[in-house]
Order: structure tokens, then sequence, then C-alpha cells
């Protein structure tokens, strides 16, 4: 009893789907618990130990967007998806993000493109973290035209403009989720599938 082979002493296998994890998912996502199984076979298919690292994620990309460079978004979109920075995302962290991207509400999923661009996590995005991302998002597009009002800088000027109320360098969550859902034009520039 309480030797080697006990359950309670062994670490759980990533691979495997707990009753605690679907549980866990049909709490926090709109997946049945026949389209979690199924996600979960997709998952396991794809990542038989159980975990995507930065480098299969970046790859999973790059076959959606072929003419882009996916290097720079995917490593902010990483970040944001490994929930607990364990430098992997598990099949409970990426179903919850695909549930948010989506069948997530418009507020979600704003609030989680905030969480990627608060590049240093701080809890605010300033104009360098968002000039990051919009020249990410423009290698992901393969966007070359980059001047004038389309420069990462003048996008990023205007945003603030619109988006920064008290006039203080940068965004809370709460000014870019209200300004994006007040805001068309910036909501499909900054949280695209919301």
């Amino acid at each position: 009893m309480g030797g080697k082979g006990s359950k309670s002493n062994k670490k759980k296998n990533p691979a495997e789907l707990t009753e605690q994890e679907i549980q866990l998912l049909l709490n926090n996502t709109n997946f049945t618990r026949e389209e979690i199984t199924k996600w979960h076979e997709g998952f396991i298919k794809d990542c038989p130990k159980g975990q995507l690292n930065k480098k299969q994620f970046i790859e999973a990309y790059q076959a959606f967007y072929p003419q882009g460079k996916a290097d720079k978004f995917c490593s902010h979109v990483f970040k944001v998806f490994d929930s607990d920075n364990s430098g992997q995302i598990d099949f409970t962290e990426f179903l919850i993000a695909i549930s948010v991207t989506a069948q997530g509400d418009a507020k979600k999923k704003i609030s989680m493109a905030f969480k990627m661009y608060d590049v240093d996590k701080n809890g605010k995005v300033d104009k360098k973290e968002m000039e990051k991302i919009i020249e990410a998002i423009y290698d992901l597009l393969g966007e070359e035209h980059r001047k004038g009002e389309n420069s990462p800088s003048e996008r990023v000027k205007t945003i603030m403009s619109k988006l920064d109320k008290d006039q203080n360098g940068y965004l809370t969550e709460d000014e870019f989720v209200s300004g994006c859902l007040e805001d068309a034009v910036l909501r499909s520039m900054l949280a695209p599938n919301a």
C-alpha cells in the first residue's frame, strides 16, 4: 500500500484526458463532452506526448499563413495560450484558447488580444509593445506596404489617440476592450476574430 505502484504518487500523463479536465472544459468552453473527446483525439494524433511546444505551434500556424512569417506573431500568441508558463501548451490550455478565439464573445476575444499585446505582462500596453505586435501582424500577413499612414508607428499613433482616453501614453485592458468594442475598424484590426 502506498508504495511504488500507488496512483497518488504517480504524475499524470499529459496525453491522458481526465474526468477533472473534461469537467473544467465543460465549465469553461461551449464544447460538448463528445466534441472535447474528438478535439483531444486530434490533439494527441498531432502531439502524442500531450503537449505542444513553441516550435510545433509556429509550424502549425505557418500552415495557415504560408505567405507570411509567423515566428514573431506566434511567439506572442504562444505566451498567451501557455497560461502556466511551462513552455508547452497542454490540451486544456489549447482547447480553452480555441474556445475563446472561435466561440467566445467579443469582449473575451478582445481581452485575449490585449494579453497578447501586453508583451511584458504589466497590465498595460504602451506604444512600443503595440508597434512590435503591429509589425508581427504585418509579417504574418505578408504586408509589404508599411509607409505613410500604414507604417506601424503611424498605426500606433492612430490607435493610441482613439483608445488612450486619459492620454497617459499606455492602454489599460479596460481602455483597450471598451475602445475596440466601440470602434469596428479598430476591432477588426486589433482583434480580428472578435
